[in-house]
């Protein structure tokens, strides 16, 4: 090569990259678009991954300044455009630049047209084309057009077909062939894949997250009950919201009940028929993808034309019109009995069509728009319970993109936080010390002065941050002048949190005193006023229904329940429970006024006024349904999908329920976990009944009705029973203030048990300074009398109170737990002293009657000698032997009867 071709070449080269820094390419004459440098784009078809707004559609690279987009569906945003980025990621999006003029601010219904890019961007600059929300920094889809790793360039991977055309995604199928509308607020979407021998099916439907939708074939051979026979697949999502699609089997309209004899009959999975599926051979439907957006649930799966389970799929022939049904209705969470989704009556929204799904069909025009598109969780603060702050992974974030970690309130994403205004609330911030918590004016947080836009700082900053193990506690108290909608963020990176909704003052103040029950899913609230009590009860979870019960357990309580029927109407209805089946709740006819039911957001929220004491007086159970404010008030709760008060059946049961009652103590305010019997306090009991029941009585017993037996037994038993009674007791004392951590005089039981002890204890010490016993023949001394006084009226009185203090004993443990075997032993207790009453009144009478044999034999007293241990000094009859022998002078013997 000569030096002019070398000097050219050089030139050239240096021109092409300063070009390539002004972005400027050599255009085709006429075209006025610069052309692509990278791998063609031109060759394929890009589906949308729909992220909100119900977006969906394709896309085609038409040429190097213009894409075309077909069958385009979205609901209306605020400030769309259309938007370039060069990833998928946060970081990437948040970055993107507008890259055509036309504005997206309207609803689209399956639209097609033609998109111009800007003058300066070429498809170099685009790996990530998207649909975007400019306020929100909101991804309303977006199509992955290439890859970049190591540098290295690809096309996105997960080609699939619609209407016979290759596309690419992102692993987010929403495009199928063909639609049919089912009803109002339901479709169903497909493609038949006649390679692969399976239909792939996509159902949508504008519903909540607790119910389900069914599709599938009926019983060829049915002319009418066309659910019967029918061979369905039920869908919908589980708690966590992720999605489920499992094969059904139709053999009665009833729900999936098994006998006692494992017959199994009703709406039930294939697998349950079979009793297990161990490789996949009854349960041929599988799950592709599924997802809740705006308030409407989507899930797509695939079934084979022709299925090995001959028993319970039919055989789809794809040429001919067949007959199919389906049915959208709540569905019920696997439980202990029935460990499967339960769907429960569909209510009405049920219906079958024939289909040949071959044959081409569209006729769903643009998207689903749900009434209720909020589909996170609520958060209501509460004056008097603090809102944890922490962060977690982000899971179902509700704008996205989003961060990998993102703000949790009590446990929950990224809530909808709703305060009141002039409520204070207070944030336990545990959050980190990489996090500062803040409420403002901006949507992406992240301190918004860095990008150049103002905000306004309603709460926190960099000292709101903590952790754990060391939470900083801050409060902030919303005023008149605080806007509608704010937002809780984090000041060092953008979109950790959501959306902050300031409203009128509620529940809160509306009510005096509030409680968090058990497991915090319901606050309770109320108001005490002279003859009646205002209640309020809040779920803290979405449900159908919400219910309310005063009693330890479900059985034997009365509950409120609280729901929303098909009108829209708010009830609360009354009921008493005997027992665990659904014909053992039984309506009442309570008193109730000022009632009010609302469903927001999932969330169940009544609220009614009834009398503390009802005015009936009769044998109907509502009549002793009586509120006593100075006794504590157990209450328990329950939620579940469905309620009806018309026709109480198993569907109403309920789904979740408090694990244990809580005592709320009406007039502090405050309330307390009702908890088992422990059984270090069961041990106490039972060691100061055989303390105060057998052994203290029975060392009495012994030196009051034993002394005339001969020698000293009677007085090695009482000495050892007492002496034993005593260490039992001080065993029992220590078991129940090392079990209550501490000792407490506020009950009565405790002022019996203390004084009886200190009685207990004044005995052993009484005996040490026993005066001294006279010798035979000598006068009892003042001393020893006074002593004999004093130890038997206090062993005496210790018995009394002894046995006062088990008996209140018994009554708190009765009042505490509320159990029946406490009750039972309360009764069994008293039993056993009306027992021991009776014994001793049978043991003085043959003791005072021995006394009277004896004295009425002296005539026939013969000389003898003893001891002086079996008389009773305190006897009246004692006394008067005494006084006749002082008086007659005599010298004082001891004399026994012939008769022996």
């Amino acid at each position: 090569m000569d030096v002019s071709k070398f000097k050219l070449c050089r030139l050239l080269l240096i021109v092409g990259s300063f070009c390539h820094l002004i972005r400027f390419s050599v255009s085709d004459p006429g075209s006025g678009c610069p052309k692509i440098r990278s791998a063609s784009l031109m060759n394929f078809t890009y589906q949308f991954s729909m992220a909100q707004h119900q977006l969906r559609g394709v896309i085609n690279v038409i040429d190097d300044c213009s894409f075309k987009v077909s069958q385009f569906d979205m609901l209306e945003g605020s400030d769309v455009r259309w938007w370039g980025a060069v990833g998928p990621h946060l970081e990437n999006l948040t970055k993107g630049f507008v890259i055509s003029e036309l504005k997206l601010n309207k609803t689209y219904k399956s639209d097609g047209f033609v998109v111009k890019l800007m003058k300066n961007v070429t498809w170099d600059d685009i790996n990530v084309l998207a649909v975007w929300d400019l306020p929100m920094a909101s991804d309303f889809g977006h199509v992955v057009l290439r890859n970049l790793t190591n540098g290295t360039e690809f096309l996105a991977p997960l080609p699939s077909s619609v209407n016979g055309t290759v596309i690419k995604g992102n692993g987010m199928p929403t495009m199928f062939n063909n639609c049919k509308v089912l009803a109002d607020n339901y479709r169903v979407r497909w493609t038949l894949n006649e390679e692969e021998d399976v239909v792939e099916i996509g159902l949508e439907a504008a519903i909540g997250f607790l119910t389900y939708m069914a599709f599938g074939w009926a019983n060829p051979n049915a002319s009418s009950s066309f659910m019967i026979g029918g061979d369905v697949t039920v869908t919908g999502f589980k708690e966590d919201l992720s999605p489920f699609a499992d094969d059904y089997f139709i053999t009665k309209y009833s729900e999936c009940m098994i006998s006692k004899d494992g017959r199994v009959e009703g709406v039930c999975p294939d697998t349950i028929y079979e009793g297990s599926d161990p490789v996949g051979l009854v349960n041929n439907t599988r799950l592709v993808y599924g997802h809740r957006r705006d308030g409407v649930s989507f899930i797509r799966f695939r079934r084979p034309l022709k299925s090995i389970d001959t028993k319970y799929d039919l055989a789809l022939n794809q040429k001919a019109t067949m007959r199919v049904i389906w049915a959208l209705g709540l569905i019920k969470p696997p439980d202990s009995l029935r460990p499967f989704y339960l769907p429960q009556n569909h209510g009405g929204s049920y219906g079958h069509l024939t289909l040949n799904i071959s044959e081409h069909v569209d006729d769903c025009l643009g998207p689903l728009d749900a009434e209720d598109k909020q589909d996170q969780d609520l958060v209501i603060a509460d004056k008097k319970e603090p809102l944890v702050v922490s962060t977690g992974p982000a899971v179902y974030y509700p704008n996205p993109p989003n961060p990998s970690k993102v703000l949790y309130i009590n446990k929950k994403e990224a809530p909808l936080l709703r305060v009141e205004r002039g409520v204070p609330v207070k944030f336990s911030i545990q959050a980190g010390h990489d996090v500062a918590f803040y409420i403002t004016s901006d949507p992406l947080g992240g301190n918004a002065t860095l990008r150049n836009i103002s905000e306004t700082i309603y709460f926190g900053g960099p000292e709101a941050q903590g952790v754990q193990a060391s939470p900083t506690e801050l409060t902030w108290a919303p005023d008149r002048n605080t806007p509608d909608l704010v937002y809780y963020q984090s000041l060092y990176a953008k979109k950790m949190g959501w959306k902050v909704q300031v409203v009128d003052a509620g529940l809160p103040d509306m009510y005096n005193n509030s409680v968090v029950l058990d497991d915090q899913q319901v606050t309770f609230f109320w108001t005490l006023a002279e003859n009646s009590i205002s209640i309020a009860a809040r779920g803290e979870k979405k449900s159908g229904y919400l219910a309310i019960g005063f009693g330890r357990g479900m059985v034997n309580s009365y509950a409120y329940v609280g729901w929303v029927d098909d009108t829209g109407k708010g009830k609360v209805s009354t009921y008493w429970i005997d027992g665990t089946d659904a014909s053992s709740i039984h309506p009442t006819n309570e008193n109730l006024t000022h009632v009010r039911c609302k469903l927001e957001n999932g969330i169940v929220t009544m609220e009614f006024t009834r009398p503390l004491r009802p005015s009936c007086e009769d044998d109907k159970p509502e009549c002793k349904n009586i509120v006593d404010p100075t006794t504590p008030l157990k209450v328990i709760w329950a939620m579940g999908a469905q309620w009806s008060d018309d026709h109480l059946s198993v569907r109403n049961m309920h789904s979740v329920t408090s694990s244990r009652p809580i005592r709320v103590l009406l007039m502090r305010g405050s309330a307390e976990a009702e908890e088992d019997l422990r059984p270090v306090l069961a041990v106490h009991g039972f060691m100061m009944f055989l303390a105060w029941g057998i052994l203290l009585p029975g060392g009495i017993l012994a030196a009051r009705y034993l002394k005339h037996v001969k020698g000293d037994g009677w007085f090695q038993i009482h000495v050892y029973l007492q002496y034993s009674g005593l260490a039992i007791v001080f065993l029992g004392f220590l078991f129940a203030v090392a079990e209550l951590r501490g000792l407490s005089f506020s009950s009565l039981h405790v002022k019996f048990g203390m004084l009886a002890i200190v009685l207990c204890i004044a005995q052993p010490v009484n005996a040490y300074l026993r005066p001294k016993k006279p010798v035979a023949g000598e006068e009892v001394s003042s001393k020893r009398r006074l002593w004999e006084y004093i130890h038997v009226i206090v062993g005496r009185g210790a018995i009394v109170v002894g046995v006062a203090a088990l008996i209140t004993g018994m009554k708190h443990l009765g009042e505490r737990y509320d159990d029946e075997d406490v009750h039972r032993l309360m009764w069994a207790l008293i039993l056993w002293f009306l027992v021991g009453a009776l014994t001793v009144m049978y043991l003085e009478y043959r003791e005072r009657k021995r006394r009277r044999d004896r004295i009425s034999g002296r005539s026939n007293w013969v000389l003898g000698s003893g001891e002086e241990e079996d008389i009773d000094l305190l006897s009246p009859s004692q006394a008067m032997a005494e006084k006749d022998s002082r008086s007659s002078d005599r010298m004082e013997v001891q004399l026994e009867p012939i008769s022996r």
